[in-house]
């Protein structure tokens, strides 16, 4: 839909409003009719049919349970109509906008809005609403990962979802924050997908396993003989970005001195590469992310304040899994799907214990763990029914022996794994950076690895 084809209402107790709206839109949309009284829907929407209704939240009505943006929506709803709504509220009021989203409101607009970001938001509606009466989905849904690898029904990542939705479409540089395992490299991911640089590169950099010496050539590039290996000129992953969407994960690991080196360039927006004293103009949009708290992140011996300000426009915490409950069957049976295909095997279904086991464990490696648990499950599974018996965990958060009676070698050969478990696990599989901190060569680990069945 056109919004130069569209009839839009607006209802809204507040004749300004109402006003600001006719005036905004009457050049803009085939036809506005305003309304003060929301009591008078059922007369307007029986007459003729709307494409899209600007609802306020609140009105002075006979109502009166501050939740009167939620009584409209669901009676436009009751009536039939399939029209678009979009809520208009108050800063107080964006909880409640929250809710009428979920309750298949379009979207919302926060007044006073800008004139130019009001059109595009029912623009954006309009298109949302035509692909969902198609039966389709919107916004290049197709290939996003919300909905596809990206999963929750909790409410906090349902908030997580619509605040998502809200900042992509801007250039706003955001800060990821969460444990290991919690999905950052998906949210980051899914802002590019919904952004206006959608069709633009997406390029991804772990900043925190780049060593000093790679760090420069690694992101800004380097001329042919900046350095002895340097055999041709190399593009940086910034210059190779540029225009699209530019993701440094792990940025709370990286030196003092790299972070002025970052700095520098994003302050700028030039790039310079090593061996070159020609700077290069850069447009990029800035995703960080990191598992360190923010309170740590704070400490200016560990990371200045400059770069954080920087880098975090809009910070976006992914929670842990134990904090998720709601989503932990839902995750597993998506993972169960995706490696009974990937390994030919019948569909697989977790009966009623392997379900309590799945709730009641705390997860201390997030959603990777529980896709690596179920993976392994789903190789070893015989039957089309996963048990309890087929969910086996890592405790990698604890280093202390087994209670009991247990002798004390076994006690040894638990701390040990449990020890093993929990470097891996913080260096995310890295077997060398693992075996370094353990103070063992690649091979002692390798045999220890083999001992333990890890």
């Amino acid at each position: 839909m056109n919004l130069k084809n569209a009839s839009i209402l607006a209802i809204d107790d507040d004749p300004d409003v109402l006003t600001a709206v006719r005036l905004l839109l009457k050049t803009e949309a085939a036809e506005v009719v305003t309304e003060k009284n929301p009591e008078n829907m059922r007369s307007l929407l029986s007459k003729k049919p709307f494409d899209l209704i600007l609802l306020d939240m609140n009105f002075n009505s006979s109502i009166n349970t501050g939740n009167e943006g939620l009584f409209w929506l669901r009676k436009i709803k009751e009536l039939g109509s399939e029209a678009a709504v979009i809520m208009i509220t108050a800063y107080g009021d964006i909880d409640l906008a929250v809710r009428c989203l979920k309750e298949g409101a379009a979207d919302f607009v926060v007044k006073p809005w800008h004139n130019e970001r009001l059109i595009v938001t029912i623009k954006e509606a309009l298109k949302k609403n035509d692909s969902k009466k198609a039966g389709g989905s919107y916004a290049a849904a197709g290939d996003s990962v919300i909905g596809s690898e990206l999963l929750g029904e909790s409410e906090v990542m349902q908030d997580i979802f619509f605040k998502l939705v809200k900042i992509a479409p801007t250039d706003a540089n955001i800060l990821i924050l969460g444990e290991n395992g919690t999905g950052k490299d998906l949210i980051a991911k899914a802002i590019h997908q919904h952004s206006l640089r959608a069709e633009k590169p997406y390029i991804k950099v772990d900043v925190g396993a780049l060593t000093e010496s790679l760090f420069e050539s690694e992101l800004f590039g380097h001329k042919k003989g900046a350095f002895t290996d340097a055999r041709e000129d190399r593009m940086g992953r910034f210059e190779a970005g540029n225009g699209g969407t530019l993701f440094l994960d792990e940025i709370g690991n990286i030196s003092l001195h790299q972070q002025a080196k970052l700095l520098s360039v994003l302050q700028n927006r030039m790039v310079t590469r090593l061996g070159s004293n020609q700077p290069s103009p850069i447009d990029i949009r800035l995703i960080c992310a990191t598992n360190v708290p923010l309170s740590e992140l704070a400490n200016e011996s560990r990371f200045r304040k400059d770069l954080i300000y920087r880098i975090n426009t809009v910070e976006i915490t992914v929670p842990p899994l134990r904090k998720r409950e709601e989503d932990i069957v839902l995750l597993a049976r998506h993972f169960a799907r995706t490696y009974t295909s990937k390994y030919m095997k019948p569909s697989l279904d977790f009966d009623s214990k392997a379900v309590e086991k799945l709730k009641s464990y705390h997860y201390p490696g997030n959603v990777r763990e529980l896709q690596y648990t179920i993976e392994r499950a789903v190789i070893m599974a015989d039957g089309d029914v996963l048990q309890a018996k087929d969910l086996i965990f890592s405790p990698i958060e604890s280093g202390r022996p087994p209670a009991g009676d247990e002798p004390q070698e076994l006690k040894l050969s638990t701390i040990e794994k449990n020890a093993i478990l929990k470097v891996i696990e913080k260096h995310n599989g890295n077997i060398s950076k693992a075996a370094k901190e353990l103070g063992l060569t690649r091979t002692a680990l390798y045999r220890r690895l083999s001992k333990y069945d890890i």
